[in-house]
């Protein structure tokens, strides 16, 4: 049960965009065709994304204020924090219970997630990055790690 504690805290921490470490491709950032008009809307095409198990169109939807995660993540990083995130997201449909604001302009929708007769609640964190389109930042995985077990 401790190594799975462990290792629970090392996926959690590692589905965080904070602390990436930058890429080399000299990217401005807000690529064209990444993020979403709204934060709804970004986590409609993350869900579909990993539902569709698609890890180019989560990494257009997945981001920071700085743009989508795959113009400032190295590519092995952003490949292995997504298949972990498709794991532990993996789901049959989805519903939005709420949106409120966060802190400094963050929005977090509270997003109930079925996979078979399991239903489990967590939160997504979007952010507004440049050219205005929201991102997914951060989702709490604590919550459905039994939907990965499944």
């Amino acid at each position: 049960m401790r190594k799975f504690a462990v290792a629970l805290l090392l996926v959690v921490g590692a589905c965080r965009t904070t602390g990436a470490v930058p890429s080399t491709s000299g990217s401005t950032g807000g690529g064209a065709g990444t993020g979403a008009t709204a934060p709804r809307t970004a986590v409609d095409g993350f869900l579909a994304a990993v539902r569709s198990q698609d890890l180019q169109a989560m990494s257009g939807f997945w981001g920071s204020e700085k743009g989508p995660a795959r113009e400032f993540l190295e590519r092995d990083v952003l490949e292995k924090r997504e298949l972990i995130m498709q794991c532990y997201l993996s789901h049959d449909r989805y519903k939005v219970l709420t949106e409120m604001a966060g802190e400094k302009g963050l929005r977090v929708l509270r997003v109930s997630l079925s996979k078979g007769q399991i239903t489990r609640e967590t939160n997504f964190t979007t952010v507004q990055g440049p050219k205005s389109r929201w991102y997914v930042q951060e989702v709490d995985l604590g919550a459905t790690a039994d939907l990965c077990r499944r």
